[in-house]
C-alpha cells in the first residue's frame, strides 16, 4: 500500500507500529497456524441484521466493503489483509462520527485494540451491524513464494492481489449484498482497479491512494488487519520466549521493521548459522539475506540436475568420488531389479 516507508519514519511512528503485551487477541488469531507459519483466512459471522442470503444476495441490506493491509514492509511477522463491511447508510455515522475510526497508523495501539474488542463483543453496535475478515499471509509463505526457483517467483503484489480477491469472494459467497468496494491501492490505482473490476464486474469499485484515511470502511479494515498482525506477533514472540526458558530480560524484537533497532538486534542475536530463524522471519527480505551472509551463515550448494528424471537422493550427500558406489549400494538395498524376462 501507499504507506509512508517505515525506514524513513520517526521513532514515534515506529512506536505506533509496535505491539503491546496487553493487546486484545481477536478470534482472527488461529494459534496453530500462526505458530506453524501457515497462511490462513478468518471470516467473522455475518450479522443477522444484514439479511444476507446465499440464494438471493440482492435481497439483503446494501453494503459497502473496505480493504486494507498491515505489515507489508516488516521482516518479521505476517502481512495481514483485512476487509470490513456494513450497511451503506451506517458507514459515516457509525464508524467515523461515533467510533472515530481512522487509518490504523495514526491510532495508538490501545485505541486500535479497544475498537477491535468492541467489534468482537456481542450486543455492541459494531458487532450487530458490521462484518469483517482477514487473510494472514505468513512470513514463511511470503518468503518461500518470493524465492521460488526457476523463474516462478510469486511476488508480493501478486500475493496481495490474490488475498484481496479471496477475501471479497468469501464475503460475497456468504450472501452479503456488497454494492461498493473501496480499496487502498497497490501501485497505480487505475491498473489495480481494472484488475478488480474484471474479477467483480457487478460491483462498483474504487481504488485510491490513502483510502484508509478517506473512506471509513477502509479505516476499519485497516484496524482489523493491524490488530490481527500485532496479536500474531505477540503469539509468535511468546512462543519464542517459552523456547528460551527461564531467564532475565529476553530481547524484544520491537515492531518487526528493518529500521527498528530492536528488530535488527534481535535478528543478530538469535540467528542460527544453518536455519536462520523460525516461522516469524521473511527470508526473502534483504535484511535477513544480508545478515545470513555477513554473519557467516553456512552456505548450502544444491547440485544442478542435467536430467531431473535421473536425479538421486544420494547426489545431495555423497562426495563426487563416492557417488557411483553409494548409488549402487542404495539401488540394491531392496533387491536386484528384475528384467523383462521376469514377466
Amino acid at each position: 500500500m501507499e504507506d509512508t516507508p517505515i525506514e524513513d519514519a520517526p521513532a514515534a511512528q515506529i512506536e505506533l507500529e509496535t505491539p503491546t503485551s496487553t493487546i486484545f487477541v481477536p478470534p482472527s488469531i488461529h494459534r496453530p497456524e500462526t505458530l506453524q507459519g501457515a497462511t490462513y483466512t478468518h471470516f467473522s459471522p455475518v450479522p443477522p441484521s444484514l439479511n444476507a442470503s446465499v440464494d438471493n444476495p440482492s435481497a439483503g441490506v446494501p453494503c459497502v466493503l473496505g480493504v486494507d493491509e498491515a505489515g507489508r514492509g516488516p521482516v518479521l511477522g505476517p502481512m495481514v489483509y483485512g476487509v470490513f463491511y456494513l450497511p451503506e447508510a451506517q458507514s459515516e455515522p457509525l464508524l467515523k462520527t461515533t467510533h472515530h475510526f481512522d487509518d490504523s497508523k495514526v491510532l495508538t495501539p490501545a485505541v486500535r485494540s479497544s475498537l477491535m474488542e468492541k467489534l468482537c463483543t456481542a450486543n455492541t453496535d459494531l458487532h450487530s451491524t458490521c462484518g469483517w475478515a482477514i487473510s494472514s499471509l505468513s512470513a514463511r509463505d511470503i518468503g518461500a513464494n518470493m524465492m521460488r526457483p526457476g523463474g516462478a517467483t510469486y511476488n508480493l503484489n501478486a500475493q496481495a492481489m490474490d488475498a484481496t480477491a479471496e477475501l471479497i469472494t468469501g464475503v460475497l459467497a456468504r450472501g452479503v449484498n456488497v454494492r461498493e468496494i473501496y480499496v487502498d491501492t497497490i501501485g497505480q490505482p487505475a491498473a489495480y482497479q481494472k484488475r478488480l473490476e474484471r474479477i467483480f464486474p457487478t460491483v462498483k469499485i474504487t481504488v485510491a491512494k490513502k483510502a484508509d484515511s478517506l473512506y471509513p470502511c477502509v479505516s476499519a479494515a485497516s484496524v482489523c488487519a493491524k490488530v490481527s498482525r500485532d496479536a500474531a506477533l505477540e503469539v509468535l514472540y511468546e512462543a519464542w520466549e517459552q523456547q528460551q526458558g527461564e531467564g532475565e530480560g529476553h530481547l524484544s524484537w520491537g515492531s518487526g521493521y528493518p529500521s527498528d533497532a530492536r528488530c535488527v538486534a534481535w535478528l543478530k542475536q538469535n540467528m542460527h548459522p544453518v536455519f536462520g530463524w523460525g516461522p516469524e522471519c521473511r527470508f526473502s527480505w534483504g535484511t535477513a539475506k544480508d545478515m545470513l551472509e555477513a554473519k557467516g551463515g553456512m552456505k548450502v550448494e544444491w547440485p544442478a540436475d542435467e536430467d531431473e528424471s535421473t536425479s538421486r537422493l544420494t547426489d545431495f550427500f555423497a562426495a563426487d568420488g563416492d557417488r557411483e558406489k553409494d548409488a549402487d549400494e542404495l539401488g540394491t538395498w531392496f533387491g536386484t531389479p528384475a528384467g523383462l524376462e521376469a514377466f
